[in-house]
């Protein structure tokens, strides 16, 4: 082996290792020191089952006396009630679910400020461009329409020159 690591930087790697998120190169110079030094190996195993146990405790269903059909209910219309799409009875059952749990109105706040977030963001962005690209883009978009045929003139054209060729071969057949 070319290059050691110390136990520092073993430690300092130890939970990309963990999470197999080193380069192969990286992950067998720790491999190869964790399995040279006890006292690592013994960080390494102690992570492990620190990362497991947080993993078992994620998986199990932790209950929360506000998590009810209602809230399910609020959640599912949260969408339609921040766009105003509900009808006044429905905007009135989801204030009241989100004046009563904790949990919607949570769930509420994050999304009014997601909401004003992402509107300051696009103002801040449009104020910032010099050139307004939108309508050089729809001028674009109605040259390209104007320069295209009417699909009805297209498909006049087409009868006229099959009726035309249809009546001069009736003429060529009864003449000749």
């Amino acid at each position: 082996m070319k290059y050691q690591l110390s136990c520092e930087q073993v430690t300092a790697l130890l939970s990309f290792y963990a999470e197999d998120k080193l380069s192969t190169k990286l992950a067998r110079y720790v491999r190869e020191h964790l399995e040279q030094c006890p006292e690592c190996m013994e960080k390494y195993i102690k992570l492990k089952n620190m990362i497991g146990n947080f993993i078992e405790t994620q998986n199990e269903e932790i209950e929360n006396p506000y998590i009810t059909k209602q809230y399910e209910d609020f959640k599912s219309n949260l969408s339609a009630y921040i766009d105003n799409e509900l009808d006044d009875l429905e905007n009135i059952r989801l204030k009241k679910i989100a004046i009563s749990n904790p949990l919607a109105r949570q769930d509420l706040e994050n999304i009014y400020t997601f909401k004003k977030l992402l509107h300051s963001s696009f103002e801040r962005t449009k104020n910032e461009l010099k050139t307004d690209y939108s309508k050089s883009v729809l001028s674009k978009l109605q040259q390209d329409k104007d320069s295209k045929q009417d699909p009805f003139i297209k498909l006049s054209i087409m009868f006229f020159i099959m009726i035309t060729c249809i009546v001069a071969g009736v003429i060529l057949i009864l003449y000749f």
